[in-house]
């Protein structure tokens, strides 16, 4: 397995792209904010993810760049930063999320930070990165400070910046996806009658770090949903409950390989599988096949989405279809922009993209089958690999 990383040199492209984008659209600031869950956008231009703090990235257009750290995670803030153009800073307001004071020479809050770049720089619009967790203690910061400017969200033009995926980012990826695949062969197979959902967590989470990835999925970990109650939950935390078998059991399970995600839905069954079971599952699995062919460049989205409603409709599954999921994939295991129905999204060459073949609400349970794929010139690769043979093994 090879494990590849991020140039520096490809971190200070992606800072003069974002750059040209602030140009072409009239902004002056640009203001990124991450925290545990959501550290994409601040890795995304520094490789800095902040361990027990938030972090935050400011870009002046044609000006200077700075990499906004908490007290405790400075050091590591130093050893991780790859924008040699960034000056690292120290805020308290980014800090604990308990408030706790450190006493720390250098430290600045957010509005002298703000004033010195006002003094120093014409700032008429500012565009914000991560609207849905964004503090409002910042936020109040930036329009005190910039009183009268515009503020923007800068979200979809930065979620564009990612979609295209660079050969770099695609090595990462691939190295992901094997570790996410080797972790399925591993460790479904280990499963046996009585063990708890938390003692499956414990078999991913150990294989996935002995492979190599940093952490489990951004920013879930792996969900071991069993029997009709449980597996019903869509997102879901892992309990002492033990598996029987004949029941159904969802599996979700992913891993961060350098910034960089990947996923792995799958259902499973121990001992005998009702029939109910197998023609459920062997029907998920034949239309997410089906949609996915028709995955290639130049394709709008919503021939990819229909095919796979018609698909279920054609076979008397559509009432069990809460959505039909086709998204990007990358920093987060779930990125904008979204691919939908309406908006007919073109699929173009290096996208990362997951489908999810979600089934919910049967009288014995409910499940998914979500894989990674990468668009290449001919079409969709299914880059997840342990589906495309267990599944047919399993429930045919």
């Amino acid at each position: 397995m090879n494990y590849p990383t991020i140039s520096a040199n490809e971190f200070e492209e992606r800072v003069k792209t974002l750059n040209s984008v602030m140009s072409e659209n009239g902004v002056d600031l640009v203001v990124a904010f991450s925290n545990l869950l959501d550290p994409s956008s601040v890795r995304y231009y520094t490789d800095f993810a902040a361990v027990n703090e938030s972090a935050a990235f400011i870009k002046v257009r044609d000006g200077e760049s700075i990499l906004c750290s908490g007290q405790a995670s400075y050091d590591y803030a130093q050893v991780k930063n790859k924008l040699s153009s960034a000056k690292i800073m120290v805020f308290p307001e980014i800090g604990e999320v308990s408030g706790f004071e450190y006493d720390m020479a250098g430290q600045m809050d957010f509005l002298d930070c703000f004033n010195e770049l006002k003094n120093k720089y014409t700032i008429k619009k500012v565009g914000l990165i991560g609207k849905l967790i964004f503090p409002a203690v910042i936020y109040n910061k930036i329009k005190a400070a910039f009183d009268g400017a515009e503020i923007i969200d800068f979200d979809l033009l930065h979620y564009e910046q990612r979609i295209i995926k660079s050969p770099a980012e695609i090595e990462c990826l691939k190295t992901n996806w094997e570790m996410v695949s080797e972790l399925f062969k591993d460790v479904v197979p280990r499963i046996e009658e009585g063990m708890t959902e938390l003692q499956i967590q414990a078999m991913f989470e150990y294989k996935m770090l002995s492979l190599g990835a940093e952490s489990y999925v951004q920013a879930f970990a792996p969900m071991v949903a069993t029997g009709e109650k449980n597996s019903f939950i869509s997102m879901y935390r892992n309990t002492m409950r033990k598996i029987k078998k004949s029941e159904i059991l969802n599996l979700a399970a992913g891993v961060c390989y350098e910034g960089y995600n990947g996923i792995t839905c799958t259902p499973y069954v121990l001992g005998e599988i009702p029939q109910k079971i197998k023609d459920a599952v062997m029907c998920a699995y034949d239309a997410l096949n089906f949609a996915s062919a028709k995955m290639k460049p130049g394709t709008p989205c919503d021939i990819v989405l229909n095919a796979y409603t018609d698909y279920l409709t054609k076979y008397g599954y559509i009432d069990y279809c809460p959505y039909g999921s086709l998204h990007s994939t990358g920093m987060l295991e779930c990125e904008a922009p979204v691919f939908s129905t309406e908006n007919k999204r073109i699929i173009k060459e290096n996208m990362a993209i997951c489908i999810d073949a979600y089934f919910k609400g049967m009288e014995w349970g409910s499940f998914r089958i979500e894989d990674c794929y990468l668009i290449k010139p001919q079409g969709a690769e299914r880059m997840t690999t342990y589906n495309d043979k267990a599944i047919p093994e399993i429930f045919r």
